[in-house]
This record gives structure tokens, C-alpha cells and sequence, in this order.
């Protein structure tokens, strides 16, 4: 079985590779924010699930969709906590949240624009923040 095989030895397409890639990422960050709780992880597979049809609808998009379901966990979680993920980089002012960059692309980043500085890829926020908590 190779890695692009599921359980049954069938073949997953790219649309699902890239799927589990995203969940995957976003995971990440989340556990490195420490705010991975089961409701929060329910909101990436509501934006997984989301991002399914969309990529559906518009295949050319598959490169884009970690950078989308980082940027809708981020929405949902503004609605019902807060700001995530809060920038490590400005040690004082008002905590503020990082963006992802580009809003609609491939390779997606948090960005603080405050400083101007790109932060970490999406899901290797734990490099940047010395996998301490940015919740």
C-alpha cells in the first residue's frame, strides 16, 4: 500500500490528498495554540467538509484549500472565542491575530502585518511560537 492508497489499496485522488493535507495542517496549529478541544476540531470538519464541494466545483482550487480551511477556522473561531491564531512576533500593543497570506493561493503563511513579518507556514506555527501556546 502506498501512502496515496486508502485502507481498501484503492487510490485517494489529489481532492482528498489535499483535504487531509489541510486538516491536517490547521490541526496543528490549533494543537499548538492549545486549542484543539473537540468542538474547535468539529470546525475544521465542518470547513473540510465545506471545502470538499467547493474544490469539487472548481478543481483548479486544490492548491488553495489549506490556506482556506486555516482562514475559516480562523472566521468561525473569531465568532465564538476570539482572535487565533495571536501573533507571537509583537511582544506589546494589543494582542492581535496573524492572517493568512495569500487569501486565495498556494503555499498559504501567517502573517503578522502589523510587523510586517511572515510568521510560519500554515501548520508549522509551533517553529515560530517554540511550540509554546498562542491562544
Amino acid at each position: 500500500m502506498t501512502p496515496s492508497d486508502d485502507p481498501t489499496g484503492n487510490p485517494i485522488s489529489p481532492l482528498e490528498q489535499a483535504l487531509h493535507a489541510a486538516r491536517a495542517l490547521v490541526l496543528a496549529d490549533l494543537i499548538t495554540g492549545e486549542v484543539a478541544q473537540a468542538d474547535v476540531v468539529s470546525l475544521v470538519e465542518e470547513s473540510v467538509a465545506q471545502r470538499r464541494w467547493w474544490v469539487e466545483q472548481w478543481p483548479e482550487g486544490v492548491d488553495y484549500v489549506a490556506g482556506l480551511v486555516a482562514q475559516d477556522v480562523q472566521d468561525a473561531l473569531l465568532e465564538r472565542y476570539g482572535r487565533w491564531p495571536l501573533c507571537p512576533v509583537c511582544g506589546s500593543g494589543d494582542p492581535h491575530a496573524l492572517d493568512v497570506e495569500p487569501e486565495l493561493g498556494p503555499d498559504p503563511h501567517w502573517v503578522c502585518h502589523k510587523a510586517g513579518v511572515q510568521v510560519a507556514s500554515v501548520g508549522t506555527l509551533g517553529s515560530a511560537t517554540g511550540g509554546a501556546s498562542s491562544s
